[in-house]
């Protein structure tokens, strides 16, 4: 590391993986160094070129929390929502099967390229204020996907929602570290990431009772006046905050973006074009490249999007690892459970909604419980534990799996899978949040938005092409079988999670 890039490092990190300075460090700001190698590294001071805003007052407290959840609550529903009205809209609009897949993965590839650059720039230009640009993006693209004459009109107003929804869940997780204290943190993330839990169940559900009662726009239709809503009440009931540096890192926002569109892309095309073909072979390794030019820019940027040095904290490194294994396994297991319940057990729509609601009330009960719980405990137990869980729910699940199996087989495992998920999630955001000085919530949680992101669309090409390997939607047993191989493949991602979390340190200190 050259002494530049040393001098900055001492900036960053706060403490021994811990908060060092108060939620209130207004313009200028001491950071005290991390402890390495037993040596104590000096002070450095930064200046801030506006205050980041204090710890909130309860009642504000209140509004930041339910913002920004239900905000989050709107934006994964949104990933979730749409494969259930696939069908309809192939029907309705003469959709090929391209364009449906490309319908669902529109959303995920702007969603993925733009989410640094939307933590960028709320630190920049002030995170409530992009926020809730971001909520009305994200609901005017809704009224775009709702009124569509055809499907390229749909996958242009899916483009921009995916766009809305970058700008909307780092700032919501910038924001809300940004209200509570460290001691309250853990806590208020349990809240949100349940309230993020119920899209789990209700994605699926909401979508087959929308399509079977009323018609698939409806299922864009609502975000519209929530989307209004929340953009209003963001204004008025939150306070603003901005990161520490005066300008955007223009090259750096260039590079992270276009290294992400190119493994994304690669990742979606790999199944449907080939692993080895130059369409997805190109693209893949193109991204990579990019993104390793990326890091190399980082480390000499006057203003860098991403410091690396915050990947010196085990805490923040090893919990961006976890949050990529534990989406990467989360999401395929979720994409391929909808379909097995349909495609494998010959359930309709509404009725493989139904069937995963216990699995996703336990996303929407045990976070809170795991929340309350980290900021005593530590996010390690509840990170090993939860994905271990949820591994071994996977391989219970590849064993029962056939076509004629009754629906309280899977019943138990579906319980197990739920919980162990949702005990992760809060403790992984902990894990990332708490481990870097207030200033930089904005750059943490882009990055971790950015990995989740990533792990998700990862998750999904790999455990289809688990799927393709094995089996094929020929008949219900043949879909058995490639469900086997997928959720064998999910249990191996969780395993990968927990070993990341076995790697985050105990808290030596309260916060």
């Amino acid at each position: 590391m050259d002494s530049a890039t040393g001098h900055r490092a001492r900036g960053y990190l706060s403490g021994t993986d811990s908060f060092g300075d108060s939620a209130g460090s207004m313009s200028s700001e001491a950071a005290q160094a991390p402890v390495t190698g037993g040596k104590e590294t000096r002070v450095r001071t930064r200046t801030s070129p506006t205050p980041v805003a204090p710890a909130a007052g309860p009642d504000r407290r209140r509004w930041v929390l339910v913002i920004t959840s239900v905000a989050s609550l709107m934006v994964v529903l949104d990933a979730l929502v749409v494969a259930t009205a696939l069908t309809a809209i192939r029907t309705d609009l003469g959709a090929s099967v391209t364009e449906l897949e490309w319908t669902v993965n529109a959303y995920g590839l702007s969603f993925a390229v733009l989410l640094m650059t939307a933590a960028a720039a709320g630190d920049r230009w002030g995170r409530r204020r992009v926020f809730a640009a971001g909520v009305t993006l994200f609901a005017a693209a809704s009224l775009i996907c709702a009124v569509a004459p055809g499907v390229a009109v749909l996958i242009a107003g899916r483009v921009l929602q995916g766009a809305g929804a970058a700008f909307v869940m780092p700032l919501a997780l910038a924001l809300l570290g940004a209200a509570f204290p460290a001691e309250l943190r853990p806590k208020a993330l349990g809240v949100f990431a349940s309230v993020s839990g119920v899209a789990v169940p209700l994605g699926p559900l909401l979508g087959g009772a929308v399509v079977e009662g009323i018609s698939w726009p409806w299922i864009f239709w609502i975000n519209v006046p929530i989307g209004a809503a929340l953009a209003c009440f963001a204004l008025t009931r939150i306070e603003e905050s901005h990161g520490p540096d005066p300008a955007l890192d223009v090259p750096g926002l260039v590079l992270a973006g276009a290294g992400s569109f190119g493994v994304v892309w690669g990742l979606v095309q790999g199944n449907s074009a080939g692993w080895t073909s130059v369409a997805v072979l190109g693209p893949l390794v193109a991204g990579l490249v990019v993104l390793g030019a990326f890091v190399a820019w980082q480390r000499r940027a006057a203003h860098p999007m991403l410091p690396l040095p915050l990947f010196r904290s085990r805490r923040f490194a090893a919990g961006n690892a976890v949050i990529f294994f534990h989406w990467a396994s989360a999401l395929g297991a979720v994409f391929f459970m909808a379909q097995f319940l349909q495609d494998g057990l010959g359930y309709g729509p509404l009725a493989a909604g139904l069937g995963l609601v216990p699995w996703g009330l336990t996303t929407t009960v045990v976070p809170q419980l795991a929340g309350r719980l980290v900021g005593r405990f530590g996010e390690r137990p509840f990170i090993v534990a939860g994905l271990g869980l949820h591994a071994l729910a996977m391989v219970w699940l590849a064993l029962v799996a056939g076509p004629s199996i009754g629906y309280p087989v899977i019943a138990v495992p579906l319980v197990l899978s739920g919980t162990g998920i949702a005990m992760c999630l809060p403790a992984a955001q902990s894990a990332v949040l708490t481990s870097v000085a207030p200033r930089l919530l904005g750059k943490a949680a882009g990055a971790f938005s950015a990995m989740r992101q990533l792990g998700g669309a990862f998750g999904v090409a790999i455990l289809v092409a688990g799927f393709s390997l094995a089996g094929s939607y020929a008949s219900r047993a043949a879909f058995s079988a490639g469900f086997t191989a997928a959720a064998l493949v999910s249990a191996v991602l969780a395993a990968a999670g927990a070993l990341a979390g076995s790697l985050i340190p105990r808290r030596e200190t309260k916060e």
